[in-house]
């Protein structure tokens, strides 16, 4: 059943008696649940330095007695009495405490190596059950299995047991062993269905509420905090990263990372993300996986409808599924301000446990982290599924601390991956929802925008370097992405601060402007090309082609139409507030003429053009000595202004666009948030396992040798 090295026999050299220890562990003797054995194993330093190709023989063997020795079953159950003698004993004596460091580690490397090597489409080589001969003793129950048991001890453990220098190893070892045990995930497509099988996280979310509550508010609080784990002890255990460090079970993993998996090297992360902290970040991944994962099941109908053999398995997977509710994902929801107490002030209480939070505290964090990727998905879950924080955000009177990371991170966009650009859009659009922000951010005046390299922005409002960032993020969809939802968002964004805009800046009103003119540009061009496959329909696949490029001219015509009302928003309600729109589109007003007829656009610009004629015929009608220049123009816009009453516009419906999430939202955040971990270096994973998503095999070759 496979070889291991030779094993000594019992002797006081505790380098020997670990390697003599592990190898048991693996081979193909099964020992009871009550032997010493386990106690040995556990209670003994682990400091071997072991070759890769050793490794790599222990992972295989102990996969291929697993089978017979349930002893993953068996350290699992250990692990979680460990953990409960840890509960108990929160005074910390360090034995339990290294007892329960070896258990999850031991735990996780194992698991770990199990789930990315599975052959079978139900992950049965894990045996997550003891045989009916085992001899139990009366601390473990019969009636719970093994992934509950494991799952309970290690969320209890987290939730309730708080961060100090004695236990900040233990937490985040277990925060590692969650990602491992998550990580069946991996193994299925990217659309959740009733034969996915992750045991362990299923195990989690059958959880009670309030220990999920204090889960979710621990994992939060770490990042919040961002507690720091000794050096001197991480050291001893890292089985996620390669390290010149010792010890057979930092071998077991760092190895199997680099020898016997590929690693995700190749996803790069975003960089400048502040300081880094492992605990921190670790929580932040478990967390993120937690809210966004879906559990499929059948439904009882379905169940029913089997014995009707006209239907198929399709679809009755199809029709006859639904998700089960997620309570890491509604108690982050329900996730409510440590400084507020609803009862006190609506006379109502929340049903059930909720997770208190320090909201400030939580901005405050997400504001410096913004440039990390993970932080911009955990923002975006709050503001878009907890009314609370997102009504908390709205009346900060700072909000500059997330906008201006937020406009920075887009203004790279071309270092950004496109999935954060998307998540940056949408928390920009929720917030442009509200009429107070969009009033307060022109009444921020930032002293200067040193990342901004284009152009001096000096003394420029919050408000006009968005509108600057958003234009800015459309001229670069259109020569990069070209991703229609893109343009959406960000004209949306703009259409909601319309009304609302106040002294606009001269660039940013220069751009909005050009704005119109950049669509127009690619709006002519797609007409030219459908006249031209009109005319000559020289291919076979011409008519194809014509509905293509008119669906598509569908689209920059409704672009067209919601600048123009932007600009009409400004103009009927905040023109006298705005002299530099006034002169901008004074400036370009012949990028207008040749729409002036077009069906769609002819309401939109007969005000502009009553705008124009108003100013226009007065300045007409004013001697001037010497040259209009750029400043007399705008001290004559300015005069004019107050004598502005808006006869002759006509007034049209606001916009105002919300954002509402896909139906199927998990197709997309549990990929997302899966590739975000693995992009971080700090946990891999066999990239010839995975079917969440798609891998370039040939990307990393190099790294296999």
């Amino acid at each position: 059943m496979g070889t291991v090295p030779s094993t000594p026999r019992h002797t006081s050299n505790t380098t020997e008696t670990a390697e003599y220890l592990i190898c048991t562990f693996v081979g193909e003797k099964s020992f009871p649940l009550a032997s010493d054995f386990w106690h040995k194993l556990l209670e003994l330093p682990l400091t071997l330095i072991w070759a890769p190709h050793r490794v790599r023989e222990v992972c295989q063997l102990f996969a291929q007695n697993n089978r017979h020795t349930r002893h993953l079953a068996k350290i699992l159950i250990h692990l979680s009495w460990c953990l409960q003698e840890a509960i108990r004993t929160s005074g910390a004596p360090s034995l339990v405490y290294m007892k329960a460091v070896n258990a999850v580690y031991i735990s996780s490397v194992f698991l770990k190596y199990i789930i990315e090597n599975s052959q079978s489409n139900n992950i049965e080589e894990l045996c997550l059950s003891l045989h009916e001969n085992e001899l139990l003793n009366k601390d473990f129950m019969t009636d719970q299995s093994i992934e509950n048991l494991v799952m309970h001890n290690v969320l209890t453990f987290l939730g309730s047991i708080d961060v100090s220098p004695t236990t900040s190893l233990l937490h985040q070892e277990l925060l590692n062993f969650m990602l491992v045990a998550m990580s069946t995930q991996l193994l299925s497509g990217p659309s959740p269905g009733p034969k996915d099988v992750n045991p362990l996280i299923d195990a989690a979310m059958s959880q009670e509420n309030l220990l999920v509550s204090l889960v979710v508010r621990r994992l939060l609080l770490n990042y919040i905090m961002r507690p720091r784990v000794p050096s001197s002890s991480a050291a001893s255990y890292s089985i996620f990263s390669e390290e010149s460090q010792t010890g057979v079970l930092h071998r077991v993993g760092s190895a199997a990372a680099n020898f016997v998996l590929l690693p995700f090297n190749y996803l790069v992360s975003s960089n400048g993300e502040g300081s880094r902290n492992q605990l921190a970040d670790c929580s932040l991944h478990v967390l993120l996986i937690l809210i966004h994962y879906h559990k499929c099941v059948v439904s009882d109908e379905s169940i029913a409808d089997r014995s009707d053999d006209s239907a198929t398995s399709d679809s009755v997977s199809k029709v006859n599924t639904y998700f089960t509710v997620n309570p890491y994902s509604k108690a982050l929801e329900n996730a409510r301000d440590i400084e507020f107490d609803r009862f006190d002030v609506e006379g109502n209480a929340q049903n059930g446990p909720v997770v208190r939070l320090p909201f400030a505290s939580l901005f405050d964090a997400l504001g410096m982290c913004l440039a990390d990727e993970t932080a911009v998905l955990l923002l975006y879950s709050l503001v878009q599924g907890n009314s609370d924080f997102l009504e908390y955000v709205l009346v900060r009177t700072d909000l500059d601390t997330l906008l201006m990371p937020i406009l920075e991170t887009l203004y790279n966009a071309s270092r950004r991956t496109s999935n954060q650009i998307y998540m940056l859009l949408i928390i920009l659009l929720i917030l442009s929802q509200d009429s107070s922000v969009n009033a307060s951010i022109h009444k921020m005046i930032l002293p200067g925008v040193p990342w901004y390299k284009e152009h001096l922005l000096h003394q420029t409002s919050l408000g006009s370097l968005m509108v600057i960032i958003l234009i800015r993020t459309v001229q670069y969809n259109l020569s990069k992405l070209r991703d229609v939802y893109l343009h959406t968002t960000c004209l949306a964004t703009l259409a909601n601060m319309a009304s609302h805009v106040h002294r606009l800046s001269a660039y940013a009103s220069q751009r909005l402007v050009s704005l119109f003119y950049m669509l127009s540009r690619k709006y002519n061009k797609l007409v030219e090309l459908r006249d031209d496959k009109l005319q000559t329909k020289a291919i076979s696949t011409g008519d194809n082609l014509v509905e293509d490029m008119s669906a598509e001219l569908q689209i920059y015509t409704d672009f067209l139409r919601i600048v123009l009302e932007i600009l009409n928003a400004i103009l009927t309600y905040a023109l006298p507030r705005n002299p530099e729109v006034v002169y901008a589109i004074m400036h370009r007003q012949e990028v207008f003429q040749p729409f002036k007829n077009h069906p769609r656009f002819t309401e939109l610009l007969e005000n502009i053009y009553n705008v124009l004629d108003f100013f226009n015929s007065r300045m007409d009608a004013q001697r001037l000595d010497g040259e209009w220049s750029v400043e007399k123009v705008l001290l004559f816009i300015i005069n004019n202004c107050r004598s502005w009453r808006g006869d002759g516009m006509k007034m049209f419906t606001q916009l105002h666009f919300s954002y509402e999430q896909e139906s199927h939202p998990e197709e997309f955040f549990i990929p997302y948030v899966w590739q975000l971990v693995l992009s971080r270096g700090e946990f891999s994973f066999n990239a010839s396992a995975i079917n969440l998503f798609p891998v370039d095999l040939d990307a990393n070759k190099t790294n296999l040798l």
